[in-house]
């Protein structure tokens, strides 16, 4: 299975170089020079490159691939995702933190154990990480914060929630 490391925002600069939003904990790992990674392009194909080099701008990783060596052909790659094998993912090593994958899939319920829906994805914005819910039917995204999120139970294939009132009324 494969999870997502980053995303490829834009092209940058003439000699090939990308900027990267980066989705994981380990950069240094994951960008490391010599590392190949996979783009799952915006067509759905897919294709490896191996880091050239990586460093810091902005906020974003700004990465050159060994494949890439133009702004044209960096131009094609805009919006790619970039993944890696869940089998290579180090243990987080700290009960608060999940990977992404470990949380898709998971059955989200209330206190009292009634059933709301299953975690769809994490997603990732500006203001913090939130789960999208599928709750009968329609799409809800819950702030995952401790809050409202008070047990992660992986093993027991469950999140628990205590959502504010209205978060999860279909009206």
């Amino acid at each position: 299975m494969d999870v997502v490391v980053g995303r490829i925002a834009k092209a940058h600069g003439i000699r090939g170089e990308l900027a990267v939003d980066v989705r994981t904990d380990s950069p240094q790992e994951r960008f490391a020079i010599g590392a190949v990674v996979t783009t799952k392009l915006r067509d759905g194909s897919t294709r490896e490159l191996t880091i050239a080099a990586a460093r810091e701008h902005s906020g974003r990783l700004l990465v050159r691939f060994e494949e890439v060596l133009t702004r044209d052909v960096a131009e094609t790659l805009r919006g790619a995702l970039l993944l890696a094998d869940t089998d290579s993912l180090p243990p987080t090593g700290d009960p608060d933190e999940f990977y992404d994958h470990e949380l898709a899939g998971l059955r989200a319920e209330l206190a009292d154990g009634t059933a709301v829906g299953k975690v769809v994805e994490v997603v990732h914005s500006p203001a913090g990480e939130l789960l999208e819910l599928d709750h009968d039917g329609r799409s809800v995204l819950v702030p995952f914060v401790r809050a409202i999120v008070p047990v992660v139970d992986v093993a027991g294939g469950r999140v628990v929630l205590d959502p504010p009132e209205g978060l999860l009324d279909t009206d």
